[in-house]
Parts: C-alpha cells; structure tokens; sequence
C-alpha cells in the first residue's frame, strides 16, 4: 500500500531534491503543506520534520476525471518527506493500490499504473 524509502541526504536537501525531480518528471506542484511546522506553531509538542507535496500531472488528471469525476476527491497525489527517528524518509501511498479501492475500471488502473511509476521514479530521483 505505501512505498517509503530512506535517504542518505538531509531533510532540507531531499526537499530540494524532490522539487526537482517532480519537474524533471512532468508534474507539477501544487503545493508544499509543512505538517511539522503548522503542528508546533498550534502548539503542539512535534520534534520531526513532515512536508507533504501536492504533485499532479495535468495530462493524467484530466483522463482520470473524464472517466469518473468523482476521483477528484483522490486527487492530487501527494509525496512526503519526513523524519523519523533521525532518518529522512520518502514515501506515498501507491496510486494503484488506491484507485483500486475505489474503482475496477480498466482504464483507470492503467493510468493509476503509470502514475505510480512516475512517482516513485520521482523518489528514487530525490532520495
């Protein structure tokens, strides 16, 4: 279900790293939720760092909605980098996996497949 991988780099270098590799892979970013910071500035006791980036590719998205518009609710995929112990960690929770929750269409899952490919070529680019 997820595909998490360490990396040797720091925190703030795979951020970098994974800013690049997700426009060297065609998607864009839509956002960047910094869960760690929002979390202690409501005061909250959080000593890891958790940024999530919302990543899509405009191409795949549009197949996916024109199929079943309800998927808007899965989209933007979403790749994190975090802390854990020390360690800096990359991970999502696969595409493919997801899409067949909800749907069994054919169709889907392709591009569901091709989605998941390119993300984690994006994480392997960035770890």
């Amino acid at each position: 279900m997820y595909y998490i991988v360490e990396s040797e780099k720091s925190f703030e270098q795979t951020t970098n790293d994974l800013k690049q590799a997700v426009s060297d892979g065609g998607f864009g970013l839509l956002h960047i939720h910094d869960l760690g910071n929002i979390l202690r500035s409501k005061g909250m006791k959080f000593n890891e760092n958790c940024q999530v980036f919302e990543v899509c590719n405009p191409e795949q998205a549009a197949k996916v909605l024109a199929i079943d518009m309800q998927l808007n609710m899965a989209l933007p995929c979403r790749i994190s980098v975090y802390t854990e112990q020390g360690k800096t960690k990359l991970g999502l929770i696969k595409p493919e996996r997801m899409l067949s929750a909800l749907s069994d269409d054919d169709q889907l899952q392709e591009i569901a497949k091709e989605v998941e490919r390119a993300n984690i070529k994006m994480i392997e680019q960035a770890k």
